[in-house]
């Protein structure tokens, strides 16, 4: 006679059966039979301070490790804390699974204590998301959610736990066998007609993308490059795919209006695309008058756009096709790309380490934070005027050393990342760098860092504004309005958590507390004021911001 055991303890077998290690969360009422389950099994549970905390963590392990991160949230309210960052796993392209607990199935038909549709909230953030209505759908529910999650273009799915769905009993079956994402090949005309555009043109030029970082494709672009000259812009969340000092670096573009035109996309008459996600940044800025003949490299086929009509789509393995189209393609005459954005980028920020005056503009900031790390060691950038000077300047020499939130782009998200890049990456010395309006929306989770001993070093770069729309009013209205704010002292809210933290007072002062942080085995924080009245264009040909902080 066929045994049985619990729902959730077959949905937490699932979950093991897919590699899961960490599910980071708050638990609820509703799930009391997981989290049981969960306690059991060889899983760790993480209890954050805040829904999204946990849920950002989740979604920066899954872009770290490639294997979806895991988050889990309650009915109602919990579930509704979980959306910001479930929507930025979705449009940053990171694997993450969802979990909510609910209530019975049948409360579901009528008003009831904290109910909500959670299925139909998450559906326009989610690749697929799904209510579990019977224990026996269990294995193929989360085989599902992980396939899809980590497939191309990776994202955030959510599977909905009812309460008695949980409890019941179920025949004792197992998971479904885990399978790693296949990806196609293309066709072996369409490449030869690719290599043939590239021979034609004149002023050939690439803009690779974050799809390039999750390929883990980087070898492969670098030896494109040398082996057919071809030179290379980069998104903000590909920065690190090639050097700063790479002669076929174009530097990361897309801040900007005139960035494009600077790295010699205007005079560029075929462009190669190579993972680019159009919700980086619209095609429109690189090809206004839709002149450019494209090629597109990416894992899918390419997205609809009027300025973005490819006239050969290669999709496949990333890694895979750039070997065969460098081969294809070796040492042609042409040279496409400008020097220009790259070298004054490079000059502002060489420039910077000379500049003593104090409260510190942000290159110098930069200068000091890049000398203190290595070059395998990450920065995390949260959302606000500091990431775009981070995006447009701090040198990154592989990829995922330098993380930004680009797709949606919503504050608070720098904290919760570090936590994740130390679990994923204990070895690496991490540095995240927030504005004083964003570190307030997830300080909670420093007391998730140090209760879990991830040691990083948090800066605060605080000047009292949110910077970035006091920069967009000025520039716009020549006035800001409705930006103002005061803050707590950070270095006695840190101490409360348990933290060392520091107030720096001068350039020699926060170089020395950096390179201090960095060695201890805790979490720590600087507070540095800041001074934004430089312009982050660094030069005024490049005309207005393309992109929202």
């Amino acid at each position: 006679m066929m045994s049985e055991r619990k729902a959730s303890d077959l949905f937490v077998e699932c979950l093991e059966a897919e590699e899961v290690r960490y599910v980071f969360g708050i638990p609820g009422e509703e799930t009391l039979d997981f989290n049981e389950s969960l306690s059991r099994s060889s899983i760790s549970f993480v209890p954050v301070r805040h829904e999204q905390g946990g849920a950002y963590i989740a979604d920066v392990y899954g872009r770290l490790t490639g294997h979806a991160g895991v988050c889990l949230g309650t009915l109602g309210p919990g579930a509704t804390n979980l959306v910001t960052a479930v929507a930025d796993a979705f449009l940053d392209r990171a694997p993450l699974v969802a979990l909510t607990g609910q209530g019975d199935l049948e409360r579901m038909h009528k008003e009831s204590h904290q109910y909500i549709d959670v299925p139909s909230l998450m559906r326009p953030i989610t690749k697929w998301n799904a209510r579990l209505t019977h224990p026996l759908i269990i294995p193929e529910v989360v085989r599902k959610a992980f396939k899809i999650a980590e497939s191309e273009k990776p994202g955030s799915t959510h599977i909905e736990l009812p309460e008695d769905i949980m409890a019941a009993t179920v025949a004792d079956s197992g998971p479904l066998a885990r399978r790693e994402p296949q990806r196609a090949e293309p066709p072996a005309r369409e490449l030869l007609k690719a290599a043939e555009l590239i021979r034609e043109a004149a002023n050939p030029i690439a803009l690779a993308g974050n799809g390039v970082v999750r390929g883990a494709a980087a070898p492969a672009l670098r030896e494109f490059a040398r082996a057919t000259g071809i030179r290379v812009a980069e998104t903000f969340m590909g920065k690190g795919l090639l050097e700063p000092t790479d002669p076929h670096s174009l530097g990361p573009v897309g801040l900007q209006a005139g960035d494009y035109r600077m790295a010699g996309f205007d005079d560029a008459d075929v462009v190669i695309t190579i993972g680019y996600d159009l919700v980086e940044h619209a095609p429109k800025h690189w090809n206004p008058r839709r002149d450019k003949r494209v090629i597109c490299i990416d894992t899918l086929p390419a997205e609809i756009d009027a300025d973005f009509n490819p006239q050969v789509e290669l999709v496949g393995d990333l890694y895979h096709i750039l070997t065969r189209l460098g081969e294809e393609c070796r040492s042609i005459p042409q040279r496409g790309g400008s020097s220009r954005l790259q070298e004054a980028v490079l000059a502002r920020f060489e420039r910077s380490k000379h500049d003593d005056s104090f409260p510190m503009q942000p290159p110098r900031a930069l200068y000091e934070i890049r000398q203190a790390m290595g070059r395998l060691d990450i920065m995390v950038s949260d959302v606000g005027l500091h990431k775009l000077w981070i995006g447009r300047m701090f040198p990154a020499y592989e990829p995922n050393n330098v993380l930004i939130a680009n797709g949606l782009a919503g504050m608070g998200f720098a904290v919760p990342a570090a936590i994740a890049a130390k679990l994923v990456h204990p070895e690496r010395k991490v540095v995240c760098v927030s504005g004083d309006g964003g570190f307030l929306m997830n300080c909670q989770e420093l007391e998730t860092a140090v209760r879990l001993r991830t040691p990083f070093v948090s800066i605060v770069w605080e000047n009292g504004q949110y910077g970035s729309i006091v920069w967009k009013q000025d520039k716009r209205f020549g006035r800001h309005f409705g930006t103002d704010f005061g803050n707590p002292d950070f270095v006695k809210l840190a101490h409360a958590f348990g933290m060392p933290a520091w107030r720096c007072s001068s350039v020699a002062e926060f170089s020395e507390r950096l390179r201090h942080a960095l060695t201890l085995e805790e979490p720590s924080l600087i507070v540095t004021p800041i001074d934004y009245s430089l312009d982050v264009a660094i030069i005024a040909e490049l005309g207005a911001e393309t992109v929202a902080t």
